[in-house]
């Protein structure tokens, strides 16, 4: 890809696609989002953004992907805060297209900063194929249930 264009929808698009297309086997994920492990004093998964079914950001479950090596199947995924660093990094570009909005760039934000300073925390990546897959985790499972009219089994 000779000239990535930031700015505009179609182009965050067509970085997508291509960016895709280096991912064997890769297939869109239904949902997914990143998490944190329960703080200290709490027993939830913490998912500052969740992309759920029907959701129109498909641009950074990609560039995670990409990071982690991961083809978009359901799975949950531990994520070191230097590779949420970078998919970060690699996502901040898209800022440059500013008729959308960029919520996962400002939940990965929040989850590095939050993991980054209170080191009993873990983060996960979370990708769901399709509703029907077996929940793979505690952290999967939850983030499930934030979907309305879904109640994952677990």
């Amino acid at each position: 890809m000779s000239e990535l264009d930031w700015s505009t929808p179609e182009g965050l698009a067509a970085i997508k696609d291509h960016l895709a297309a280096q991912i064997e086997g890769w297939r869109p994920p239904v949902a997914y989002a990143v998490g944190l492990s329960p703080a200290s004093s709490s027993v939830e998964w913490v998912f500052p953004h969740v992309n759920v079914p029907g959701g129109r950001h498909s641009l950074p479950a990609v560039v995670l992907a990409t990071i982690l090596g991961h083809d978009g199947s359901t799975a949950t995924l531990d994520l070191t805060t230097s590779q949420l660093a970078a998919a970060v990094e690699s996502l901040e570009p898209a800022q440059a297209c500013t008729t959308l909005d960029h919520p996962n760039l400002a939940a990965w934000g929040e989850a590095l900063a939050e993991a980054s300073s209170n080191p009993a925390r873990s983060l996960v990546a979370v990708y769901v194929a399709d509703l029907e897959d077996p929940v793979s985790s505690e952290a999967d499972g939850a983030m499930r249930a934030t979907f309305e009219g879904h109640a994952p089994t677990l």
